[in-house]
């Protein structure tokens, strides 16, 4: 059985994004930088909702290619490219390399994919894991907490019609406050 992890930026006051989409608060430091770039490279499939996937794939598949790019983001962008993904969306969707669209019912495809060997599993995008966190398919909660409040925008976790017991397994500060702290699921 594959494990799966939501993973993600959050403000203090649980947003991942502030209104508008914007994500300008959510800078991470190159310490930060390199524990996203190091968990890409560990992650055996990347499961993302649409409006997530698009701004990704707008900038991760040339990142390494752009001038003056960092050995740090040039690392992120090939390991990020070489990872197996897949995308959710109601709607058709060209996408390449590595990448499987589902159009179909998300929920029961990461059940099966969850349930067949491999490797770990990580879903981004608040829609498509709200939907994921719902039918408790998460195994661990990965939040980055940032010291920002952004006073709105896209929460971390849905609304809920049970409690999810977790057991804190991790926590680690990062620079300019940052504070990563790793749940695991308790079953």
């Amino acid at each position: 059985m594959r494990r799966l992890t939501y993973a993600m930026n959050v403000s203090l006051d649980g947003h991942t994004a502030a209104p508008g989409d914007d994500l300008g608060w959510s800078t991470p430091s190159d310490e930060l930088f390199q524990y996203w770039s190091d968990r890409v490279a560990a992650t055996g499939t990347a499961l993302y909702g649409r409006r997530l996937w698009e701004g990704m794939d707008a900038h991760w598949p040339t990142a390494d290619q752009q001038p003056g790019v960092t050995p740090a983001h040039a690392e992120y962008a090939r390991r990020w490219q070489a990872m197996p993904k897949v995308v959710f969306s109601s709607t058709e969707r060209p996408v390449d390399g590595d990448t499987r669209l589902v159009t179909g019912d998300a929920i029961a495809e990461i059940t099966r994919l969850k349930s067949e060997d491999g490797g770990p599993m990580d879903v981004a995008g608040a829609t498509l894991a709200a939907a994921v966190v719902r039918a408790g398919l998460v195994d661990e909660y990965v939040l980055a907490t940032h010291p920002v409040l952004v006073g709105g925008g896209t929460p971390f976790f849905p609304a809920l019609d049970h409690w999810v017991d977790l057991t804190l397994v991790e926590t680690r500060t990062f620079p300019d406050g940052v504070l990563l702290t790793r749940y695991e699921t308790r079953r």
